[in-house]
């Protein structure tokens, strides 16, 4: 007779630390393949039998979950703020980037491109790239003196406080100057299923910064990892007994691969590649004739169309730089094959692992179309319970001047006395970048964007539910926020309220045209 199992009342919980992220991977998925308990399976497995058994179940038999269970820490240090905004791209991400408000990106340094022969295009880079510098540094400072003198500090304000939010004030204005070459430093932590992902996106990117930067996170992930405790370690061992350091040193100071087997087959995205370029080859040929429409900061797309339209309208939409409203009208007006065709542009090269195109995640109730200035895009494009498809940098669209109704009456910019030398700035890097994107080098069209400054508008369609519309929209509308997205929230809530009256009681927002407090954070 079978024995019966017994009454077992006593949950145990344990915080795991000191497992490699490969072997931690194993360990869990020995859960759904062995009683074993988390102790008894960390004691018996090593690094190679975890590399034996990734390669036989991740691999070979393709149960891809197991790699969301080996989480990877990166620091990316030194990147672009174009090659930052295509890295974090991905629904499932954590980590953080540097600030805009915060610090002075003066000592950042910036990205230089590639541009072979076309020395006259890259010494005009590099002066528009210095302007853009030197225009940042001085508005600052015009605009931090300007607030100092139009708000006292309270008696019970500490004077660094006082002067560290004003100082973040300004920086909200002078950001708009910082060119997308501008180098930043993030961090971020991911599972290997989505780092093999981001992996392959960014390897088949047409920016040649952001191909590489594909390149080092695979080989920061398949090489020896940096050990934050070596030096300590290392010390330690020297104090030991002759005896015992070889076998100390062993244990201690071994090399840690963090996913040497599970991103090592990761390889350029060939359907991404693909799919992009018909894509973009079908818009041209469909929106020729339409120029894009630049006149609504947000506009909320009723829902009229069947999920057909909706599936090509935003496909083409992502390659494209029209209103979505527009280009939904225009191919709910196609004959049925026609829009049928589109959908087939987005699928027809899809691999047996690949995941349809972000496009694809469609019925959405609530499509908000927004078109802003990409420094507070930067920080809307955090919001990723949505789903957010994003158009290409271009100049297209123009740039957006600080909307800083909030730092005071008036035009922040002329209270300051830096308009002229600000709007100056920001034409002579448009004119930069349509001369440069004429040019000879071996990426013309992408050198291009980087000089192109924060303060130029980039279009992005958020998908969302209630829920996520009431949540950003009372967050971003906070008084603590930057002008920049502040308006958007509000103008969310506005459109939101435009269509569906009876529920905008629920938004607990605050009227961006309403003056705040600046020395709140």
């Amino acid at each position: 007779m079978s024995s019966q199992p017994e009454a077992r009342n006593q949950t145990e919980v344990l915080a795991v630390h000191g497992a490699d992220p490969e072997v931690m991977a194993y360990a869990m998925a020995k859960y759904s393949r062995s009683a074993l308990s988390m102790r008894e399976a960390l004691a018996e497995i090593s690094a190679q039998r975890a590399e034996q058994f990734l390669n036989t179940f991740y691999f070979q038999y393709g149960h891809r979950s197991i790699a969301d269970l080996a989480h990877i820490a990166f620091a990316v240090e030194r990147l672009s703020m174009i090659a930052a905004i295509e890295l974090v791209d991905e629904q499932r991400w954590d980590g953080q980037e540097r600030s805009t408000r915060y610090q002075n990106f003066l000592k950042s340094g910036w990205y230089l491109p590639a541009f072979g022969s076309d020395s006259a295009n890259e010494a005009l880079y590099k002066d528009v790239i210095h302007s853009l510098f030197e225009g940042y540094e001085f508005t600052t400072s015009a605009v931090f003196e300007s607030l100092k003198k139009r708000i006292n500090r309270p008696a019970d304000v500490d004077e660094g406080y006082y002067t560290r939010t004003l100082k973040a004030r300004a920086f909200d204005v002078s950001r708009y100057l910082l060119p997308l070459a501008t180098n930043t430093s993030l961090g971020q932590i991911v599972n290997a299923r989505t780092l093999e992902t981001q992996v392959s996106r960014l390897l088949a990117h047409p920016t040649a910064e952001v191909r590489e930067l594909g390149n080092k996170l695979r080989d920061a992930a398949t090489g020896p990892a940096w050990d934050a405790n070596l030096k300590a370690r290392a010390e330690l061992i020297g104090k030991l007994p002759v005896e015992l350091r070889e076998e100390a040193a062993a244990l201690l100071t071994r090399e840690v691969k963090a996913a040497p087997t599970l991103v090592k087959y990761a390889e350029a995205n060939v359907y991404l590649g693909k799919a992009r370029a018909e894509l973009q080859t079908a818009a041209r040929e469909l929106l020729a004739t339409i120029p894009p429409a630049n006149n609504k900061v947000v506009d909320l797309v009723e829902r009229t169309e069947s999920l057909e339209v909706e599936l090509a309208a935003t496909l083409l939409y992502s390659a494209s730089h029209h209103g979505y409203r527009q280009v939904r009208d225009l191919v709910a007006a196609l004959p049925e094959a026609r829009v049928l065709e589109i959908i087939d542009l987005g699928l027809q090269h899809r691999g047996r692992h690949d995941e349809a195109l972000r496009a694809f995640h469609a019925g959405a109730a609530l499509r908000f179309d927004i078109l802003m200035d990409i420094g507070g895009f930067r920080d809307m494009h955090r919001h990723r319970r949505c789903t957010q498809v994003i158009q290409g940098i271009t100049p297209l669209h123009g740039y957006e001047l600080p909307d800083a109704g909030d730092l005071g009456e008036g035009d922040i910019l002329e209270i300051a006395g830096v308009k002229p030398h600000f709007v100056a700035a920001l034409d002579s890097a448009f004119a930069a970048s349509t001369k440069i994107a004429a040019g000879h080098s071996p990426e013309p069209r992408e050198n291009a964007r980087y000089v192109l400054p924060l303060a130029t508008r980039i279009r992005s369609l958020f998908k969302m539910d209630f829920a996520e519309a009431q949540y950003i929209s009372e967050l971003r509308s906070g008084p603590a926020g930057h002008f920049s997205y502040r308006r958007v929230a509000w103008l969310m809530y506005q459109e939101f309220a435009r269509q569906h009256p009876t529920l905008a009681k629920h938004f607990r927002v605050t009227d961006f045209t309403q003056p705040i407090d600046l020395l709140k954070r």
